[in-house]
């Protein structure tokens, strides 16, 4: 009786000694030509950042909350990545030559290096996307499904039994076609030149025509189907809005309620507050206050906070941020100090910036229709001291008009921080005592600016 209580003691032991629970996954490898620092693996609700050292190797053990598809960045390229836990993935990739080289090998080696593929297959399928997007439809619709044909047969080849991957890319595949459909009708007509372009009553398939993008697994598991759903929620948000956001309130924002996955509502407010949480829109206190409620992660949270404390000051009456003692390109110096009792128009620009010479032709006939009116026109160069004889050079080529000044410090000159300017052109209309009337106001090639003018000059229409 004694040995056998031992051995059942022994027995108890035993069994108490349990695996411990796998939940992560290791994930290393080498990047050549490289400067990247830091190796990015994230997915909707998942984020994890891996130390690369200056050889170009990194390693690190993860605990990811699920299988499934991860995005792994290094730099400024990005390639899908499933991860299962108790993987042990060895990536090496050239930076140079990212797509064409990178491979993988050890546990989980075989769903990437068909992910691998896959990315380059449709990669050199679409690399002329003017031709790719120029075709009729039905030879466009036949080459996009030869190429579903192809990844599926690669697929169906691969020697693994992980039915969740395998049910989930099967998924994929067909949300990668629809993707190409929905693009189809706008790139179409842009590549040509075909305005109002619009595809035949049957271009697209039922299932497509009647998604409602709903599904959190889907939008974790699908890049094509995440950019679909994000793409249809801003259109469905913004086509009873209009293009005038500075007019938006929070009633127009309700839709966002109504969002079922998380994760795309938080995309969607992410998206929003970079542009709504405006000093041009009178309702931007309120509009912080839903997008801020609405929203789940911390990340957004803090910077809708950020950005409305900078752009509360910034809203229309309060003192104008002000720049002091400019180089002015006939000569001398001037501040805005100096131009007190006129409005001013200010055009903060570079002379790399595209969008910003665009403006040049319309700031020309504004200033032209103004000449005469209690108003100064004020251009700022943000350009870097490296690249001042470029500035000189470009204003006398292009007989800029008005005041041509230049900022004293590039992007980090007081004024354009002031004015939390992190993208160019941007246009502010200052009134005559020195107080913002828009910090945000509309471009020379808005009609809006002529009439907001007339407005603050008091003009007869």
């Amino acid at each position: 009786m004694k040995r056998l209580i031992i051995v059942l003691f022994a027995i108890s032991i035993i069994a108490c000694k349990q695996e411990p629970k796998i939940d992560y996954a290791v994930v290393s490898g080498k990047v050549e030509n490289s400067k990247a620092t830091t190796a990015t693996l994230k997915s909707a609700d998942f984020k994890a950042e891996i130390s690369v050292d200056e050889n170009g190797t990194f390693s690190d053990t993860l605990r990811i909350p699920e299988n499934g598809f991860y995005s792994l960045s290094i730099g400024r390229e990005y390639t899908p990545v499933y991860l299962s836990t108790g993987d042990n993935l060895t990536i090496t990739v050239d930076a140079k030559n990212f797509d064409k080289s990178i491979t993988y090998s050890g546990e989980g080696a075989v769903e990437n290096n068909y992910l691998a593929a896959k990315t380059l297959e449709n990669i050199k399928t679409t690399s002329d996307r003017a031709t790719f997007y120029s075709v009729e439809e039905a030879d466009f619709k036949k080459a996009i499904s030869e190429m579903k044909s192809k990844n599926e047969t690669r697929l169906n080849e691969l020697a693994i039994t992980d039915e969740v991957f395998l049910t989930s890319e099967k998924q994929n595949l067909i949300y990668d076609n629809y993707s190409m459909l929905k693009n189809y009708s706008q790139r179409h007509g842009y590549y040509t030149k075909k305005e109002n372009f619009k595809v035949s009553e049957n271009f697209f398939p039922e299932e497509l025509k009647n998604m409602t993008f709903d599904n959190a697994e889907d939008y974790k598991s699908s890049q094509s189907y995440k950019n679909m759903a994000f793409g249809q929620t801003l259109d469905d948000l913004f086509e009873p809005i209009g293009d005038d956001i500075n007019a938006i309130t929070t009633s127009d924002l309700k839709s966002l309620e109504n969002i079922k996955v998380a994760a795309l509502k938080d995309d969607v407010i992410d998206y929003l507050s970079k542009f709504l949480v405006s000093p041009a829109n009178s309702n931007m206190e309120s509009i912080y206050n839903f997008l801020k409620t609405n929203s789940t992660k911390e990340d957004t949270k803090k910077l809708l906070t950020e950005t409305f404390e900078k752009n509360k000051d910034l809203v229309r009456g309060k003192p104008s941020p002000e720049f002091v003692n400019y180089e002015n390109h006939q000569g001398g110096e001037m501040s805005l100090a100096d131009l007190k009792g006129k409005y001013v128009y200010v055009d903060v620009w570079a002379t790399w910036c595209g969008p910003c010479i665009r403006e040049i032709p319309s700031l020309k006939e504004v200033e032209k229709k103004f000449h005469n009116e209690n108003i100064a026109f004020v251009s700022t160069s943000i350009d870097e001291a490296k690249n001042h004889d470029k500035w000189v050079t470009m204003v006398n080529e292009k007989e800029l008009s008005g005041v041509q000044l230049m900022a004293d410090n590039d992007w980090t000159s007081d004024f354009v921080k002031g004015y939390g300017i992190q993208g160019i052109p941007r246009f502010i209309l200052i009134d005559p005592d020195g107080n913002i009337v828009s910090a945000d106001a509309p471009r020379p090639s808005d009609p809006k600016l002529v009439k907001m003018l007339e407005e603050e000059l008091k003009m007869q229409p």
